[in-house]
């Protein structure tokens, strides 16, 4: 992620300038993610009261990346951007949410414009400055700098007169609740698969954990994390739930921490070890010989350190004590159900039993293999009723260790081919366990096998076993699905969800369905309502773009080296391939009136093809060629004679798609509507842009049918409402948690008031509702 400028204004300062007026940064308000009460992150530093604070001042610094050369735009020949070299600084870190309120959001630079403008200003504020943004009195056209680069935006005719960079945008009146999570994090956590006695499975994706109820179809959420939850544990009274998470992007608040809240309520009853932890929080424990008064945590930390804390004293906890564990991987710490202070960690060559004294020692004996074997990983951990402790391992053993001893009195072999990575102990007595092979196998209280289910392959391997009701199993794989069931009638999936990076959805033009795409070459076609996979598709490589045709009849793919697919919505046939140069294919977007397709390439290009709606067949027509970097955005205006485009340095060009030429007069753009606004960098969303971020920070903008809202997602996981257009400087905007890496694409749905989200690395989509 690069940075802006921190020396060209100095350099801009130097240079005489025309009535030139220089205002503060964009203001942003946080507000919550959910319509639960999920709290937001725990409180940042006061900001400074400035209610008092004129919308209208305006400060005195320079101008980044600033300098001549505005006058004759019109010439300015193929390109209206500069090609300005790019400039590195020092980046610059957002202010994190405060509370689960509305509140106003400043950077420590815009306070310091803000109060250096009380000094008084006389210019008209009919030109000016925002950090990123010059306009000169008498100009018809806006600067905006991203990197040092600036791009020439133009006003369209009916603004020109009133346009004023000292305006405030309000941020809209209708704020954004989170209504729905698809996806789970099996891949690569462990433990993180609950029944709780409110009738929800608790589990986790991205920054969110989710409490859904199968019967009634419904999601709670937890919002308080920062970036992704790694690790969860129930308390034993089956109320209280200790989550921990990895460390974000935002400074403090979302530094590696552990949350303990009430699964009823969503209410955080405390944050413990902000500032304590040096990795991801992988392993949590709270005992259970005790009730629950302390809780044990392992963090990803060269020396993967174990931390004994009594979570209930002072704001953040007590941390009773800290030592090495292991310089190899932990996989799973556990209380001893029966025996206080007794704990067991194992992991890569690593199985140790250890007591914490009185004094809040801890002690280590290492697990005796004897004669046999010793596993490279145990994998796997519970106990019998008795209180011995039963462990499965990467051969697919089980062992099991007589209480209160480090030895092994009885041993399993290959129960499964490959790791067990988890053992369930039923109320009923028995166990069930899960491994690699894809394999659920009942034994009964002696060990003996008595029955096995299959997991379909397509699911991928078993990652946890959890008792649901009754006889119920619920499972969670590592192909990131929960499936519900028994050894009886089988089972059946609950959530399904992507496996690797999610680059890319589009929302269905008429009915409640989305389809996602990303690297691990799942095609899935979703309902909006139910929540489910209308289907899922492997199309044998990974998908970079997806998009409905205006009917919504056809979905548009394309994969690598060139090429891109046609697939039927209804069937998932594919009905046609193309290839357009050896580079991915990044957009798609057809026009208004559905008779021309333009792709944006990572060659630089846009390729143009005529739709022929019988067959679902396209011919080409030809390409544009102009821009010096990958394209990024496309929009068609809404008469679609015209398309503007965005590349990788910032460029914004627009084209005639019938002749394939660029337009270099912007009297003929100026004033054009355009029916998306998926451009990041444009006249409508100069506001979307903070101080110190630069073009890469911005990934994905949307608006809404009826254009109230504009949407934006970033890098470092965040949603951002904006009233549309955010063509001031200053617009205010609600930002939203949930998603703990670079978003990639957001998306409104049919009806303007749903919204589409997916995660990047996080493999989620979160589904919003406009309330």
């Amino acid at each position: 992620m690069s940075s802006s400028s921190s020396h060209g204004t100095a350099k801009a300062s130097s240079l005489a300038q025309k009535a030139i007026h220089h205002s503060n940064g964009s203001l942003h308000s946080d507000s919550m993610s959910s319509h639960s009460i999920s709290p937001a992150p725990s409180p940042s530093p006061r900001q400074p009261n400035l209610q008092n604070l004129s919308a209208s001042v305006v400060g005195s610094i320079g101008v980044n990346g600033g300098g001549g050369g505005t006058n004759g735009v019109t010439g300015m020949g193929k390109r209206w951007s500069s090609t300005g070299d790019f400039v590195s600084g020092s980046p610059g870190t957002p202010v994190s949410s405060a509370s689960g309120n509305s509140i106003s959001r400043f950077s420590t630079k815009s306070l310091l414009n803000l109060n250096s403008s009380l000094g008084g200003h006389n210019g008209t504020g009919k030109g000016g400055s925002h950090a990123f943004v010059q306009k000169k009195e008498d100009d018809d056209y806006l600067k905006l700098y991203i990197s040092g680069r600036p791009v020439v935006l133009h006003i369209p005719e009916a603004q020109i007169s009133s346009y004023e960079t000292t305006k405030v945008q309000p941020a809209p009146n209708k704020r954004l609740r989170l209504d729905w999570v698809y996806g789970y994090r099996g891949k690569d956590c462990r433990s993180n698969l609950h029944q709780l006695p409110t009738g929800e499975m608790v589990y986790f994706v991205a920054a969110v954990v989710i409490l859904y109820n199968m019967d009634e179809q419904s999601q709670r959420h937890y919002v308080g994390h920062t970036d992704d939850v790694k690790s969860l544990a129930v308390h034993p009274n089956k109320l209280l739930v200790a989550t921990g998470q990895c460390g974000g992007h935002d400074g403090h608040d979302t530094l590696p921490h552990i949350r303990v809240w009430n699964s009823v309520s969503l209410a955080t009853l405390n944050v413990i070890g902000m500032g304590d932890f040096t990795g991801a929080i992988n392993c949590l424990s709270f005992s259970r010989a005790d009730s629950g008064t302390i809780l044990a945590a392992i963090d990803d930390s060269p020396d993967k350190i174990i931390s004994i804390w009594d979570w209930q004293k002072k704001e953040n906890g007590r941390r009773i004590t800290e030592t090495k564990c292991s310089v190899d991987t932990i996989v799973a710490v556990e209380f001893h159900p029966l025996d206080k202070g007794q704990i067991i960690t194992i992991g890569k060559n690593h199985i140790a039993f250890w007591s914490l004294d009185q004094n809040g020692m801890l002690y280590k004996r290492m697990g005796v293999f004897e004669n046999r074997e010793k596993p490279k990983y145990v994998t796997a951990i519970t106990f019998t009723p008795a209180g011995d402790v039963v462990t499965g391992d990467s051969s697919g053993n089980i062992a099991i260790w007589s209480r209160g001893t480090n030895v092994i009195s009885r041993f399993l072999k290959k129960i499964h081919e490959g790791s067990i990575f988890s053992i369930c102990s039923l109320r009923n007595g028995g166990f069930v366990s899960g491994g690699k092979d894809g394999r659920l196998v009942l034994l009964d209280e002696s060990m003996r096998m008595k029955a096995e289910q299959l997991v379909e392959p397509h699911f991928g391997a078993v990652r946890v076993v959890a008792q649901g009701k009754g006889s119920q199993l619920l499972i969670g794989t590592t192909k990131n699905c929960i499936l519900s069931g028994d050894f009886t009638l089988g089972l059946v999936p609950m959530v399904l969800g992507h496996t690797d990076i999610l680059w890319s959805l589009a929302s269905h033009p008429q009915v409640a369905q989305f389809v996602t795409g990303g690297r691990d070459r799942l095609l899935q076609l979703w309902d909006s309502l139910s929540h489910s996979v209308v289907w899922s598709k492997d199309i044998g490589e990974p998908i970079q773009s997806v998009q409905f045709s205006n009917s919504g009849d056809t979905i548009i793919v394309s994969g690598v080296g060139g090429r891109w697919m046609v697939f039927d919505t209804v069937t998932r046939e594919l009905l046609a391939v193309y290839q357009d140069g050896q580079d991915v294919i990044q957009t798609i977007k057809f026009s208004p009136d559905g008779n021309l397709l333009a792709l944006g390439s990572k060659d630089s290009c846009v390729y143009i093809y005529q739709c022929t709606k019988a067959a679902h067949r396209f011919s080409k027509i030809g390409k544009c060629t102009g821009h010096s970097s990958f394209i990024s955005h496309i929009d068609w205006s809404k008469d679609s004679t015209v398309l503007r485009t965005n590349s990788g340095d910032y460029e914004l060009l627009y084209w005639n798609p019938t002749l394939c030429r660029q337009i270099t007069t912007h009297g003929t753009v100026r004033n054009l509507e355009w029916a998306t606004q998926s451009c990041t960098v444009s006249f409508e969303t100069v506001g979307i842009w903070p101080e110190n971020f630069d073009g890469t920070d911005i990934n994905s903008v949307c608006k809404d049918g009826e254009e109230q809202f504009l949407v934006t997602a970033d890098d470092t996981g965040k949603i951002r409402l904006f009233s549309y257009p955010a063509s001031q400087p200053k617009s205010l905007s609600h930002a939203y948690r949930g998603h703990s890496s670079h978003v990639t694409s957001v998306k409104f749905m049919h009806d303007g008031v749903r919204l589409l989200s997916a995660g990047g690395m996080d493999t989620s989509v979160l589904q919003w509702r406009v309330v």
